[in-house]
C-alpha cells in the first residue's frame, strides 16, 4: 500500500523539510506563525515535527503566510 512505502515516508520528510525552510525563509519563529494563524505554538512544531498531518487547507494557509506557491512543498 502507498501510504506506507519507504517512497511516501522519504517524500513526506521532504516535505516537512520545505515547510521550514519555508518559514526560515519568511523570517518567522514557529510562535510567530502561531499567533498569525491564532493557534498554539505546539501545532506548529508538531506540524513541522510529522507528529500531527497537515491538510491541504492548513498547508494552503501556510503557504499564503510564507508567501510561497503550493508547489514549493510538493518537492
Amino acid at each position: 500500500m502507498f501510504l506506507k512505502s519507504r517512497e511516501y515516508v522519504r517524500r513526506y520528510r521532504a516535505f516537512l523539510q520545505r515547510l521550514r525552510e519555508a518559514r526560515h525563509e519568511a523570517s518567522l519563529t514557529q510562535v510567530e506563525v502561531a499567533r498569525k494563524l491564532s493557534r498554539p505554538q505546539s501545532f506548529i512544531s508538531k506540524c513541522e515535527s510529522g507528529e500531527r498531518r497537515v491538510d491541504v487547507v492548513e498547508l494552503a494557509e501556510f503557504a499564503r503566510l510564507y508567501g510561497k506557491p503550493l508547489s514549493f512543498f510538493m518537492g
